[in-house]
């Protein structure tokens, strides 16, 4: 079976075993790996705790990792958030997913909990329990640096020991499984640590159909204005961003207060690159070599990052930005999270951060002292905790990225039908609504947006459960990764069918959610939206979204999805009829 090696590792943390099994063929071709498969191994465990020692954590690459398909060396991990309750899933490049790969395994699902720190090691042989007692209370950098001779390394750090709600998984080489909190899980099942090696090859079953359908790709991506056009974030990065929108006047600034702040300018993508000169890197295998490094290799901000600490906190002082970076990755904390939290704070004291105080305030959320205590719980929990309920700018417990919903109705709609809370990748509109040229007008309206989202949610379930990054998107399309998935697995598939796929990775989320007790209650956004203007000005008027129009196209998405009004499934048993 090319493109999948059909093994899961099985890991019990509390009796100290591990054992492989053999995945089921229609798994593999139904959901085809990352989230989707995750998702489907989580079926008899989503209704545990976050922090039981049963749930699984799994980490799950996808049937394209290991081949020369581009941005495919990546994974997803999958359990269910200590932020925010959903069931959830995060993705990350990097060799480790290369390698996890090549040792033979599609998938390690962990339950349990150790008695003591341990590490796991996967090899082609199988898994093996270290003691990492030594190890644990170190930073990410200082246990990589500890264990990466022996293959590629995912740590946490010690926001993840402490059980931060936020905190994450770092890969080895400086990607993070950011969002949700799944190194909080990891922690909680004394896990410092995954190393795995392994040097098996990916089969690939029609040589020349998988090479033709590369060159298409790689042609896409240098015809893309975003990739390597105007927008530049093969030269930029991500912080590219800013400058746009700033200009669209979306920006969220102040804790969602104001939607542009005045300084941006000092963190932008120009900004910078001329005072840094990075160095361009990425993913392993990448073409697109997104990420940005100062020459001495210190990890450059993502634009969500810059935006969080910078405007979101009203800073404009970019050394401080890229030292909070800096501080998250090593002590393995979500810097969207760590940065709102703040922000509501903030706002509930009636004053912001100064750029000196934040190194502290991370340092303590991290280890779970004085302030840093409440912190660590998240901005819905803390603003709760502190009768300011409504000052928490999340969806479902997930605090909102750096596009201002005011500015973009289709991004509005999508923070609340996401089902792991208030993310811009599920359905990802930013190349409809955002970088398009002229500047679309349809941004503030929602007319149409409701079946955009829904087409978009279950392409993007199918492309993170390939592996592929979201930025391939950019240029390329389903049918030339349907093309890829083909020619290495054999079996055709068309862009229909990895969209219906997706939809049902998409439906079977949203059910283990209804069953955990969400409901359209849920589906909602932060009053201030509703009630408060974002910034006009420049000849853009960014009024408050109109509630009724919202819920009128909340309704539409929920019958297009086969919904009742209350955003739940007509059939009560509609899981059972899955594969």
């Amino acid at each position: 079976m090319n493109g999948w090696h059909g093994r899961l590792l099985n890991v019990d943390l509390t009796h100290r075993r591990t054992w492989p099994e053999t995945l089921p063929a229609e798994w593999l071709q139904t959901y085809l790996g990352g989230r989707g498969l995750g998702i489907r191994l989580m079926r008899d465990y989503y209704q545990l705790d976050p922090y039981s020692a049963e749930i699984p954590l799994i980490f799950a690459v996808g049937p394209l990792c290991g081949t020369p398909a581009p941005t495919a060396a990546r994974l997803s991990v999958v359990s269910r958030s200590p932020l925010t309750a959903t069931i959830y899933d995060c993705s990350a490049g990097g060799r480790f997913a290369w390698r996890l790969k090549a040792a033979g395994f599609d998938a390690v699902k962990i339950v349990g909990q150790s008695s003591a720190p341990v590490v796991l090691k996967i090899t082609p042989q199988g898994g093996e329990l270290l003691p990492a007692e030594k190890l644990w209370g170190s930073t990410v950098g200082a246990t990589v640096a500890q264990l990466d001779s022996q293959g590629s390394v995912a740590a946490i750090g010690p926001a993840g020991e402490n059980r931060v709600r936020f905190a994450n998984i770092m890969m080895g080489e400086g990607n993070s499984v950011g969002r949700g909190g799944l190194g909080a899980v990891m922690g909680a099942k004394q896990l410092k640590a995954l190393l795995v090696a392994g040097n098996l090859k990916v089969e690939i079953t029609d040589r020349e159909r998988f090479d033709e359908a590369r060159r298409d790709i790689l042609r896409l991506f240098k015809a893309s204005p975003v990739i390597y056009g105007d927008l530049g974030i093969a030269e930029y990065g991500t912080p590219a961003l800013v400058d746009l929108m700033t200009q669209r006047r979306m920006a969220p600034t102040e804790n969602f207060r104001k939607t542009i702040f005045a300084a941006a300018d000092q963190y932008s993508g120009p900004a910078i690159r001329r005072q840094y000169q990075p160095k361009n890197h990425g993913c392993y295998g990448c073409p697109i070599q997104c990420k940005k490094s100062t020459q001495d290799g210190t990890p450059l901000p993502e634009y969500e990052t810059v935006n969080h600490f910078g405007a979101l906190n009203g800073i404009s002082d970019l050394r401080s930005i890229i030292n909070s970076n800096n501080l998250c990755n090593q002590l393995g904390m979500d810097t969207i999270t760590a940065a709102a939290s703040l922000s509501a704070w903030g706002e509930i004291r009636g004053r912001f951060p100064r750029a000196e105080e934040v190194g502290p305030l991370l340092e303590k959320i991290a280890l779970r002292s004085g302030k840093g205590d409440l912190l660590a719980e998240g901005a819905q929990r803390l603003s709760r905790q502190l009768g300011k309920p409504g000052l928490s700018m999340s969806v479902k417990g997930l605090e909102l990225p750096a596009y201002d919903p005011r500015g973009a109705y289709g991004m509005a709609l999508a923070y609340c039908t996401s089902n792991r809370g208030g993310c811009h990748l599920r359905a990802y509109p930013i190349s409809h609504e955002i970088l398009r040229k002229p500047v679309p007008t349809d941004r503030f309206d929602f007319a149409g947006k409701a079946r955009i989202i829904k087409i978009s949610e279950d392409c993007n379930a199918a492309i993170d459960s390939l592996v592929a990054c979201k930025f391939s998107f950019f240029g390329a399309s389903l049918e030339e990764y349907a093309e890829l998935l083909t020619a290495t697995t054999g079996i055709e598939y068309s862009p229909q069918k990895l969209k219906e796929i997706g939809e049902r990775i998409y439906l079977t989320e949203r059910f283990y959610n209804l069953q955990n007790g969400f409901s359209a209650a849920d589906d909602q956004l932060p009053s201030r939206f509703f009630n408060e203007a974002g910034s006009s000005g420049d000849g853009i008027e960014v009024p408050p979204i109109d509630r009724l129009r919202f819920d009128e196209e909340l309704q539409k998405y929920y019958r297009i999805r086969g919904l009742d009004e209350q955003g739940f499934f007509v059939a009560d048993n509609w899981l059972e009829q899955q594969p």
